[in-house]
This record gives C-alpha cells, sequence and structure tokens, in this order.
C-alpha cells in the first residue's frame, strides 16, 4: 500500500464544507496551526515535505518556506495571496496556486448586494421593523438614493471587477473603471486618474488586489472626490482604503456611504462604522455560498493533485 503524501496545512478550513475531511482522506495531513511552537513543530516534521495548502487568511511567509527545505508547491485556498511571500517562493522555485474565477459572479452579487442595501436603507429599514417602530412613530427612515441610471466607477476591472461592471449595465448605469492601465478589450470609460473616477461616479466600488503595492489607495483624496452624495464599496481587502479617513469622511459630510465587506484590521471594524446607519458592513462573506465554497475546495484540491501527478499545478498565481 503506497503511503500518504505528507503535507503541511497552515490552517483550518472551517469555512470550506468539507476540505479538511477530504485533505486527510488523500494526504497524511501535518495541521500546523494546531502546534503550541511552529517553528518547532516545522523543524520536527518539515523535512520531505513537498506541498503546503494554505489560504490568504493564513498566508505563507518566507520563515514558513526557510523551514521546509523540500517546499515546491503552495497550494492556497481563495483569489487573494497578499499573504503569501511569492516573490520568496519564486526565488526557491516553489510553485504558488490560488483558486481564481471560480469564486467571481458570488462576490460580483454581494457587490450589488451592499450598493443597493447601501443606497435604499435596507439594513436600516430592517433594523426599524424589528424593533418595532414602524407605524409607532411619526414619519419613517430617510429617504434613500435610486440606483438605476447613475454612474458606476469601478476601481481594479480584473475578474471580480468586470463582473461588476456587466451587472451596473443591467441597471442602466454608465460604467468607467480605473486600472494600473486601459484595457483596450471592453467598451467601459477609462479614468486614468483615481481621483477623477471618483468625482465622476456616484458609486465607487473597489475590486483590485490586496497587498503592499495597493495599500491605501483609496485615499482621504479620493474619498472626497466622491463627495457628500457619494457611496464607497468595497469587496477587495481592507487596507486597500485609508480607514481612518473613510471614517471622517463619514463623521464629517465629505463622503456619504460606505458599504464594506472588508476591513483593515479584521475582525476589528471601527465603532463608528459598526454604528452608524451611513455604512453596511459585512464579515467578509464575499465568497460565503455552499456553491462557491465547494467550487474553491475543489480547485484547491486539483491544483495539489496536479502537483504529485504532474509536478505542475492548474492554476498558478
Amino acid at each position: 500500500m503506497t503511503a500518504k503524501p505528507r503535507v503541511i496545512q497552515v490552517g483550518n478550513y472551517a469555512g470550506s464544507p468539507s476540505a479538511n475531511e477530504r485533505l486527510a482522506e488523500s494526504y497524511d495531513i501535518f495541521p500546523l496551526w494546531k502546534a503550541d511552537d511552529r517553528a518547532a513543530a516545522l523543524k520536527a516534521s518539515g523535512a520531505g515535505v513537498e506541498a503546503l495548502v494554505t489560504s490568504a487568511t493564513y498566508g505563507c511567509d518566507a520563515a514558513t518556506m526557510d523551514a521546509l527545505p523540500d517546499l515546491k508547491a503552495i497550494c492556497s485556498w481563495g483569489v487573494g495571496y497578499e499573504t503569501i511571500d511569492v516573490e520568496a517562493a519564486k526565488k526557491r522555485g516553489i510553485q504558488v496556486s490560488n483558486t481564481p474565477d471560480v469564486l467571481t459572479d458570488c462576490v460580483a452579487d454581494l457587490a450589488w448586494g451592499l450598493l443597493i442595501a447601501q443606497a435604499r436603507r435596507i439594513g436600516e429599514g430592517e433594523r426599524f421593523v424589528r424593533a418595532g417602530r414602524w407605524g409607532q412613530v411619526h414619519g419613517s427612515i430617510p429617504l434613500g438614493s435610486r440606483v438605476s441610471g447613475k454612474k458606476l466607477g469601478v476601481v481594479g476591472l480584473g475578474r471580480i471587477g468586470e463582473a461588476i461592471a456587466r451587472r451596473g449595465l443591467g441597471f442602466d448605469m454608465d460604467v468607467r473603471y480605473h486600472n494600473r492601465r486601459e484595457r483596450k478589450d471592453v467598451d467601459y470609460g477609462y479614468e486614468a486618474s483615481l481621483e477623477s473616477l471618483a468625482k465622476w461616479a456616484d458609486f465607487l466600488v473597489v475590486a483590485t488586489v490586496g497587498g503592499p503595492e495597493t495599500r491605501g489607495l483609496i485615499s482621504k483624496a479620493v474619498l472626497e472626490a466622491l463627495g457628500p452624495e457619494g457611496v464607497i464599496i468595497n469587496i477587495a481587502r481592507g487596507p486597500v482604503i485609508d480607514e481612518t479617513a473613510l471614517v471622517e469622511a463619514l463623521q464629517n459630510g465629505k463622503l456619504g456611504g460606505a458599504a464594506l465587506d472588508v476591513f483593515e484590521a479584521e475582525p476589528k471594524v471601527p465603532a463608528f462604522l459598526r454604528e452608524t446607519d451611513k455604512a453596511v458592513v459585512l464579515p467578509h462573506i464575499g465568497s460565503a455560498t455552499r456553491e462557491t465554497r465547494l467550487d474553491m475546495e475543489n480547485l484547491m484540491l486539483d491544483n495539489l493533485k496536479a502537483y504529485f501527478d504532474t509536478g505542475k499545478v492548474v492554476t498558478p498565481v
């Protein structure tokens, strides 16, 4: 009977239907997250290990790679890989894979859910009804804003950004985008300046990658360009927005509203964002559907199997 290949699992896949069980069925899993002393655990158990599985939540730094002299593949569950030291992996010849495409539609759907919820005060209205206030006091909740026919700006026209933009056309919206470079294969308007896109837009959706290059990309200037009637929606990564500037802009009336699935220091959310009706806040659930999480799980496992079968992952970063 052939021994199962040993695989380091950096963190628990609690957000995936059956990933932990399926990994254990096919591989000799070393659960690194259970070790009190990770460095000692890697030193004791890392020799001969060629593959490691992780996610954007847990990542994989250069020190972990250095502790695994035989590491050849890092298979990550999720599309983001900013917490994986990709440059260190490249220097070692370690393949890094993620799970693109399979979560595009669900994340784009949630972006639109956030957008509509903020514009039409859906969360505020639900709280109003649940508190028994409907019909009990004079008036109602404040008026919301129309979505159809407005101007939609998308920051980052990758897979998810493009899916968000396409949905905007269904709402008869004028769509423009900002990217590191203009795309010639789409008909949406391109704004070379992020501030000019924000000044033009009614709704600005952040769909760019995370990591050091985009930290603070949505600055105080961008937020103030969006203006007192504008709404920022973030389904990318929390640090892409200057969170302090965001709170100040909302408090000072220089920004109309925010709808956020991600935050700078998750799971910590600034008290103002939790308490104000100017913000809709969710606990990072962009990909959190049964279908998408299973697809992510399948692709992560496909990458792992492909490495052991062929020496090559399926969806390299």
